[in-house]
């Protein structure tokens, strides 16, 4: 019997010059690097038995490029809720400088300056997560990293601080949904699906 309440499959996009290179990519523009274009149409084969009934993707192209290589480019909806995290001064640095700086510094639980609070990524995950409950189906989103881990944070009701410990890889899958039919029993259904093992 299908469900009367939204399942919401997250999916990263694939790999760029700075994921290979670990520097934080907020609003930069990065394209897809040959590695990630094939990432993003293997996304694609791990989706293709899915009938979603809404599919939503972030305006920046590594998440939108990885949307139209999974075969859903032409069915998309662009959110901006969906945007990465905006790290201000941070953008394009290493998290190991930023520690040289910055002793014991935490993305989720202090923020950027000059950019987002760890406040201002959880309302726009707020934001998002309250449309998609009020669609009945599975819906897809394709983003980056650190909003990803921010919507399965307070898709579980948790504190913005909590999206740390939800790690996910380049072009990994995520599932988010409910137990038992009860929206007041929010679960984490699957997380960091790769088709293939990678580091």
């Amino acid at each position: 019997m299908p469900s009367g309440l939204p399942k919401l499959y997250l999916a990263r996009h694939g790999d760029t010059a700075w994921t290979d290179s670990h520097q934080h990519t907020g609003r930069t523009d990065l394209p897809l690097n040959e590695c990630g274009e094939a990432h993003a149409r293997q996304l694609g084969e791990r989706l293709c038995g899915f009938s979603f009934v809404r599919i939503f993707t972030s305006p920046l192209q590594r998440a939108s490029k990885t949307c139209e290589l999974a075969g859903f480019g032409s069915v998309a909806e662009v959110d901006s809720d969906l945007i990465e995290w905006d790290y201000g001064s941070l953008e394009g640095t290493l998290t190991s400088a930023i520690l040289k700086d910055r002793p014991g510094w935490e993305l989720f639980r202090d923020g950027c300056p000059e950019g987002e609070a760890p406040q201002d990524v959880a309302d726009r995950a707020d934001r998002f997560i309250a449309r998609i409950h009020g669609i009945k189906g599975e819906v897809l989103a394709f983003s980056s990293g650190h909003i990803i881990r921010m919507i399965a944070a307070r898709w579980s009701g948790l504190a913005p601080a909590a999206g740390r410990v939800f790690f996910c890889r380049p072009a990994s899958i995520g599932v988010l949904g409910f137990e038992h039919e009860n929206r007041d029993q929010p679960v984490i259904r699957l997380w960091n699906y790769v088709s293939e093992p990678r580091e």
